[in-house]
């Protein structure tokens, strides 16, 4: 097939797209969601904002395990100017700032951890770095420099969970 010919095909078929009123995004969005439903994974990996696919949590999939336990300082952190560097709401893993993400130096990124003692059974996830020099430190993300204030800062135990 010649380059003339495969451009004339790949031009006619964007015209068709755009004539049909549905975009090229719309369009590979309902063949992803149909391949999906073809191996079965329509019910356990769902599309997001039309370009990832996330996997959804199994119901019956055990809970994460217990990987290791540390003694940590935690303290809280707020996305201010003072506190972040020039992106305030953007993690260094390059997702946006939320609840239940916490920065550290000592696991990686997607860690997922809990803090018993003080958030019970909820899991926090690690997204953010903090200053080289904290070393047995996790920060806690929150949405305002007086809650974070408020927290202060205690000594606690971490768990790592598997992933």
């Amino acid at each position: 097939m010649t380059k003339k010919l495969k451009d004339t095909l790949i031009i006619l078929i964007f015209l068709g797209f755009l004539i049909s009123g549905k975009s090229i995004f719309e369009a590979k969005t309902q063949k992803i969601e149909s391949n999906l439903a073809d191996f079965g994974l329509e019910n356990r990996i769902v599309l997001s904002q039309k370009n990832s696919l996330l996997p959804i949590t199994d119901p019956n999939n055990p809970e994460p395990k217990v990987v290791k336990k540390i003694k940590v300082f935690v303290s809280g952190y707020s996305s201010t100017a003072d506190q972040t560097d020039s992106t305030p709401l953007i993690t260094a893993a390059g997702t946006t700032v939320r609840e239940g993400i916490v920065a550290t130096n000592i696991l990686p990124f997607g860690t997922k951890i809990k803090l018993p003692e003080l958030y019970g059974d909820e899991i926090l996830i690690v997204e953010d770095r903090m200053n080289k020099k904290k070393g047995y430190h996790i920060d806690i993300w929150f949405s305002s420099r007086e809650e974070a204030l408020e927290f202060g800062v205690k000594i606690t135990d971490l768990i790592v969970l598997s992933s």
